[in-house]
């Protein structure tokens, strides 16, 4: 049995730098979640150099990626800047996209941050200076105990087609018609990236469909596989179909990339917190892992570096899907909020945002760690529902474009009443109109089903 949580915060520096950070990954994650607004990130510019990597030296899913370094000049500049302003670098690392050296750094006691961020914005070494930020996860409510596929089932309805026994629970997949959406495709192939807390990758209805992991707030491995949130979300993206565990994924064909850039508040929760650097270094190792979804089931402030990053993807061809912020204020409507974005709110929850899609987040089927299932609600939870539908569509169509992607969503929708500010996703109808015919009443239509990899016409006996 592969073991994926090893791969960690230290084994993946040697796919983005040619030196490890200067402290260990568990100490930066502990003080920046004690006091974040004790440090900034700042960026100068770094001019790209690849290093050839050691045989062995990253995890799956990375050994044919060039080595981006900081350049010597962009290492002086930095330590040039740390004693000026009598800053203490805590970690440091290149971002290719960005053609930056970034680093986290600590501001000198007694020293008020927005003072110090307004004298780097004059320094002309300054490529980018910004408060070291925080995001939180979007899921509601605090569950502790959960269902073991093991003994007694759960009774519910069963979905035709499906030897999972926990199917006819999954009240969204059923809502948003997933079932008849999976004969024409089911994600098979299709790189999702949730950048998230860890998850349980020894799960039995999660197994086989990971990829990649890999930790970038500590060196945890157990709590990689303990952590809630991550869980549920590749639950709801992937589990396994058809294997006689569980539930089914709204795109269980999918590669997870399974990113640990948030850590979770409290061991019975949900709720978990992320940071710019965090996030930061998750993004880039999806961009170099080739994932071609990235779910962000969670929100925060408007974050001039992250932004950055998700624009370079954007330009990439990849998707992103995030929830929506409950509350926005004038001029910051958080970080997702940008064009390119597909932006998620849970039906019933009003978003502020009228450009939001809607999916099904109350009382969602979903995997916890441990080999157990759960109930779950919440933004992040349709957010993920929405990722999935997304997989779908793009396994039929790889050049699929964030704006076609989202008109396609959009203009399908289901529109039951009380869905809040508008229908919820309908995946089968958003297949059927990507592919061009077919019909979602199998009672009516079940001769039009695609059934191979050319969009041919057959019959189904």
């Amino acid at each position: 049995m592969r073991r994926w949580a090893p791969v960690c915060l230290a084994l993946m520096a040697s796919a983005c730098s040619s030196t490890p950070v200067r402290i260990e990954s568990r100490a930066l994650g502990d003080q920046v979640s004690r006091s974040p607004d004790h440090f900034i990130i700042a960026a100068v510019d770094n001019d790209p150099s690849a290093f050839t990597a050691r045989a062995g030296s990253t995890p799956r899913g990375y050994d044919s990626i060039a080595i981006y370094g900081p350049s010597p000049a962009a290492r002086q500049m930095m330590r040039a800047l740390e004693n000026d302003y009598g800053l203490r670098e805590v970690s440091a690392w290149p971002i290719d996209p960005l053609h930056m050296h970034c680093a986290v750094l600590e501001v000198p006691k007694g020293t008020d941050r927005a003072t110090m961020l307004a004298a780097l914005a004059h320094d002309r070494r300054i490529k980018l200076a910004e408060p070291l930020q925080s995001f939180s996860t979007r899921t509601e409510g605090t569950r502790t105990e959960g269902t073991r596929t093991e003994g007694t089932r759960t009774e519910g309805t069963r979905t035709e087609g499906y030897n999972d026994p926990y199917v006819g629970l999954q009240r969204g997949f059923q809502q948003m018609d997933v079932a008849d959406a999976h004969p024409w495709s089911r994600g098979d192939g299709i790189r999702v990236a949730i950048i998230d807390t860890g998850a349980d990758t020894e799960h039995p209805d999660l197994r086989g469909n990971i990829a990649a992991a890999a930790n970038f707030v500590d060196s945890d491995d157990r709590q990689f596989r303990l952590d809630r949130h991550g869980t549920e979300m590749a639950g709801v993206i992937a589990a396994v179909a058809n294997n006689r565990e569980g539930i089914v994924g709204i795109a269980p064909g999918v590669r997870l990339l399974l990113f640990k850039a948030c850590w979770q508040a409290r061991l019975d929760a949900d709720a978990a917190r992320c940071n710019s650097f965090t996030l930061a270094r998750a993004l880039v190792a999806a961009f170099d892992a080739h994932a071609q979804i990235v779910n962000l089931s969670l929100a925060g402030p408007a974050d001039p570096l992250l932004t950055d990053l998700i624009r370079v993807g954007l330009r990439r061809g990849v998707l992103f899907v995030g929830a929506a912020p409950a509350d926005v204020t004038e001029g910051n409507e958080g970080l997702l909020h940008q064009p390119g974005v597909i932006e998620v709110a849970s039906t019933g929850n009003q978003s502020v945002l009228s450009t939001a899609l809607y999916a099904p987040g109350r009382e969602i089927l979903t995997l916890l760690p441990g080999g157990h299932y759960d109930f779950a609600s919440g933004d992040s939870i349709a957010t993920a529902q929405v990722t999935g539908v997304l997989a779908l569509l793009l396994a039929k169509k790889t050049g699929l474009s964030a704006a076609d992607a989202y008109r396609l969503l959009r203009d399908t929708s289901a529109h039951p009443a009380g869905a809040g500010g508008g229908g919820f996703v309908d995946a089968c109808a958003a297949v059927v109109a990507l592919v061009g015919h077919g019909s979602c009443n199998p009672a009516t239509d079940v001769e039009t089903r695609l059934a191979d990899e050319h969009g041919q016409r057959v019959a189904l006996h």
